[in-house]
């Protein structure tokens, strides 16, 4: 019997030894105090971080494998705030949602899914698409295809007519009367149902689109779409739920009514005023700023009839500010997550978000804490996510050089691990 213990026992170690990844760091960031370390090894058993050790350390058995990035500069998986993952801007978007069935967005969503993992972003925050994104999460989470884990808003809310209502731009034999099933809300009593309709879905997040759009088939860009009420509704039902609001907003009272109604997180914020900024602060209210986007929308834009012409104007009008006012807000002290709004341009390219960030003003340990250790508190993940450390999930990026000297390294990621797995090596 003791034998058979002994036995057992060894089989035991010798599987689980053999499951140990010894990585030799030659840089490593410590996102958590905000410093460079030096030659590191961090060892990992499973989907997480066993140990960090000084030096580089020798495997305990010959079934160890070592991943040998002493030339590298290595840190958590990074964190994006805000991707549209079912979709990606071409000029024949608009159609698309008259052309494109379910499985099409779904394949072109694994696809997406995929590009943006290969680009060092482990997790992300979906901020709404048809319901396809819930399925992706799933299907990810099973780890039946490759992609960053997802944390789904499921269908942004809108009003009738505003950004996010599914029928703009559509002949009036297609318009119909959405409404909260659809994501559509007029009054407090469809604000409560359309986030209990999220719930139900399966989302993560609630997202509200608290004034008009660039991208959307209506006239304004900026106008308040909700009524405090109606997002004070929506915040509180999504508390009983569990759940946080992200809003949409580019127009400075939008914006207040969101932040007065309960929001987390307030996505573009391109007409944010100094008062805006100092009401953020006191509601402990995060700043999503999108600079790329804002850049992407405004190149595309001089491109002829990329865009249907009622989108053109708000499109060279916002998307060039964007970038001006989070390097106001980020100096007076409004707090910043990490987030791009992917799909907006191209899938992959949402590193370039930390280069612009360094641009208007933020040292660039700030702006990779933003895309770890905030939005990893953000999410409620801070203590799976977002850190090199012991008990973490191994979800482990490697650049080339080291970005808080050469922040365009961040755009060339050489490495990518999540849970344990290496995807790119």
């Amino acid at each position: 019997m003791k034998k058979a213990l002994l036995f057992c026992s060894l089989l035991v170690s010798s599987i689980l030894i053999g499951q140990n990844t010894y990585l030799h760091c030659g840089k490593l960031i410590d996102t958590k105090e905000g410093k460079v370390l030096t030659n590191k090894t961090i060892i990992v058993s499973g989907k997480k971080i066993m140990a960090i050790e000084d030096g580089f350390s020798t495997p305990k058995s010959a079934e160890d494998a070592v991943i040998d990035l002493k030339s590298k500069t290595v840190m958590p998986g990074f964190i994006d705030m805000h991707v549209h993952i079912e979709s990606e801007t071409n000029p024949a978007a608009y159609l698309e949602k008259y052309t494109l069935n379910d499985a099409d967005v779904a394949f072109n969503a694994q696809h997406f899914a995929n590009v943006t993992l290969m680009s060092g972003f482990t997790t992300v925050r979906d901020l709404g698409g048809s319901g396809v994104n819930v399925a992706l999460r799933n299907a990810v989470n099973a780890g039946k295809v490759d992609g960053p884990r997802i944390l789904t808003a499921e269908k942004s809310l809108a009003t009738t007519g505003g950004h996010a209502d599914p029928t703009n731009g559509a002949k009036r034999g297609l318009l119909g009367d959405p409404g909260p099933k659809e994501g559509v809300v007029n009054s407090v009593e469809d604000a409560k149902k359309a986030v209990r309709e999220r719930y139900k879905n399966g989302a993560d997040w609630i997202k509200i689109t608290a004034t008009g759009g660039v991208l959307s088939v209506a006239k304004s860009g900026q106008n308040p779409q909700f009524t405090v009420e109606e997002i004070k509704a929506i915040c509180d039902t999504a508390k009983d739920y569990g759940l946080e609001v992200a809003a949409h907003a580019h127009g400075d009272e939008g914006m207040q009514r969101a932040i007065l109604g309960g929001v987390k997180t307030i996505e573009h914020g391109t007409f944010m005023s100094d008062e805006t900024m100092e009401l953020m602060k006191k509601h402990d209210v995060y700043l999503v700023p999108t600079i790329t986007a804002g850049k992407s929308v405004s190149e595309k834009a001089k491109i002829p009839n990329y865009y249907p012409e009622v989108i053109v104007g708000k499109a060279l009008d916002i998307g060039p500010k964007i970038q001006s006012m989070f390097g106001k807000a980020y100096k007076k002290g409004v707090k910043i997550a990490f987030g791009t709004d992917a799909a907006v341009f191209a899938h992959g390219e949402n590193a370039k978000e930390f280069g612009y960030m360094v641009e208007a003003g933020m040292p660039a340990i700030k702006a990779i804490q933003s895309a770890t250790v905030t939005n990893a508190m953000l999410l409620k993940m801070d203590t799976q996510i977002g850190q090199l450390k012991e008990g973490f999930l191994a979800d482990i990026v490697a650049t080339n050089d080291d970005p808080t000297e050469n922040i365009d390294t961040m755009t060339n990621v050489v490495f990518v691990m999540k849970e344990g797995k290496t995807y790119k090596e």
